[in-house]
């Protein structure tokens, strides 16, 4: 398949699953917070947080590796792969037992942290353990996931993890409703990661048969991938900083704040999740396919995509912004009632990171596949320029201050440095051409956002009474904003050559149908 096709086929594979999980897990998150409590859930969701402390050891092999199969399979070179794979294989299990190590330390410390809770602290253990132990698995069994993932076969890895997952979480809603039952629900989520390890391998087996799966290497062969083992270096310390900003926020609010909070901020959590997963599916295979385009070499193909994406990327991380402002409230009312709603400029500062977080990805894409992560300084500073900023302003404000913290390091490091890094060492152009067109779409959203606020508060209602008051006003918003925003944005050359290259797919697509 084309890189286009395959695209097509991971982001279809993607909402399909993605429309059937949305509904089950708003279903299940009210049926746990109800059977089980505020407490337990932000237990849990702390405990994931720590965990992922723990796996910091594993951060940047992924990248890397990913990187460094890009050019062996596109030449097909059996052989390669399977040195590449071996490779990952010997430096997981390694990882997988420093993890196991650090989590039985960790674990000495459990009753001091959770010295306040009202949970019975073997509950705390059992769920500790039967987290450490699903996350253990990536490193011993699932790391050929990879492989999937660089050959842009993302698609295979969703339909099995969304389809075990919608099963888990039907089977703890049933029995959280019945039985209220801690020891039950936190079973299941050790029980399905063994099940989706056995089936992943099975899939993987049968997509390549002749992938080694067990190819057992020594230390030797290390010596046989040294700049490898350098790009791990150099992206382990980047994937720091992207925990920081999104994998610490539950232990902050846990500190500064208290441990109901933290589940407070989940559901609002939950729902950005959510819809930023359904983009990573949307997208799925997009970074695959950007390493294999920068591999061709052609800069007038590559800035050409490269607009297209950021073109896009304003209009879905728009999109997706708007709806959330005036729909997300109403929804956390209809959906929770009315003490789980948050402080206003709560959700305004998670809408603008979340922004961000869209309109980065085409420069991230682009800095991977040039494998540009020699600036290690950069995360270093995103880190302490998070962190920092969020412990003075979370004493202050709360949760406010510690979104506050990740928009502070994001306009620092993700909006100025890194379209710099990336045009200077990996287009080799002056990093102007990124600003005059980044403020042309950023103008441009700007003025749509004011018009489509307008609107809405001159002709729309925001208060809903049910569901279905709810579900109409979602379209008129929607509505509303592809209605004033995409003829806007048509003005901008890389949203016109988007929609251009749309035309052609589909164009392309009813004619081989009329052909057959």
């Amino acid at each position: 398949m084309s890189r286009i096709k395959k695209t097509i086929k991971n982001a279809r594979v993607g909402v399909f699953f993605y429309s059937i999980t949305l509904f089950i897990h708003f279903f299940s998150r009210k049926i746990f917070l109800e059977g089980l409590g505020d407490e337990f859930i932000g237990l849990t969701s702390t405990l994931q947080s720590i965990l992922g402390f723990l796996n910091l050891a594993e951060l940047g092999i992924g990248t890397a590796i990913g990187v460094t199969l890009y050019g062996p399979l596109f030449q097909n070179n059996k052989k390669e792969i399977n040195n590449i794979i071996a490779l990952i294989g010997y430096l997981y299990k390694k990882i997988g037992l420093g993890i196991f190590l650090l989590g039985l330390v960790v674990s000495v410390f459990l009753p001091f942290i959770f010295s306040e809770t009202t949970i019975n602290l073997t509950i705390v253990y059992f769920a500790f353990f039967s987290f450490l132990t699903s996350s253990l698995l990536s490193y011993f069994i699932n790391y050929h996931i990879v492989i999937l993932q660089a050959d842009q076969k993302s698609y295979v890895v969703s339909s099995i993890y969304q389809s075990i997952t919608i099963l888990k979480l039907i089977l703890q809603s049933v029995l959280v409703y019945y039985y209220q039952a801690y020891y039950l629900w936190i079973l299941l989520e050790l029980i399905f990661p063994i099940i989706y390890s056995i089936v992943l391998r099975s899939r993987i087996k049968k997509e390549y048969p002749w992938l080694i799966l067990n190819n057992k290497q020594n230390k030797s062969i290390i010596k046989g991938y040294p700049d490898v083992i350098k790009l791990i270096k150099q992206t382990f310390i980047h994937k720091i900083a992207g925990f920081v900003l999104g994998g610490t926020d539950h232990i902050l609010i846990f500190a500064l704040v208290n441990l109901k909070s933290v589940a407070f901020f989940g559901n609002y959590q939950l729902i950005f999740q959510k819809l930023t997963q359904l983009i990573n599916n949307f997208f799925g295979g997009i970074n695959a396919g950007v390493g294999n385009l920068v591999a061709e070499n052609d800069y007038d193909n590559i800035r050409k995509v490269f607009w297209e994406m950021m073109a896009l990327r304003f209009l879905v991380g728009g999109f997706i912004c708007v709806n959330l402002y005036f729909l997300i409230e109403p929804f956390i009312l209809l959906w929770l009632g009315e003490k789980y709603v948050l402080d206003q400029w709560i959700l305004i500062l998670m809408l603008i990171n979340l922004f961000i977080s869209q309109v980065r990805t085409p420069v991230e894409n682009f800095k991977n596949a040039y494998a540009l992560f020699w600036d290690v300084w950069a995360p270093i500073a995103e880190v302490v320029i998070n962190l920092s900023v969020s412990l003075i302003f979370g004493m202050m404000w709360g949760i406010k201050g510690i979104m506050f913290g990740t928009l502070i390091s994001l306009l620092v490091i993700v909006i100025f440095w890194k379209p710099y890094f990336l045009f200077k060492y990996g287009f080799k152009k002056n990093v102007l051409e990124y600003w005059k067109g980044f403020l042309k779409l950023f103008l441009t959203l700007i003025f749509s956002l004011l018009l489509i606020w307008w609107l809405v508060k001159m002709f729309y209602t925001v208060n809903v009474n049910n569901y279905f008051d709810w579900f109409l006003l979602s379209i008129k918003i929607s509505f509303i904003t592809l209605m004033v925003y995409v003829p806007i944005l048509l003005m901008n050359r890389g949203f016109r050559d988007l929609m251009y290259r749309f035309n052609n797919i589909i164009r392309k697509k009813l004619f081989k149908k009329n052909d057959e």
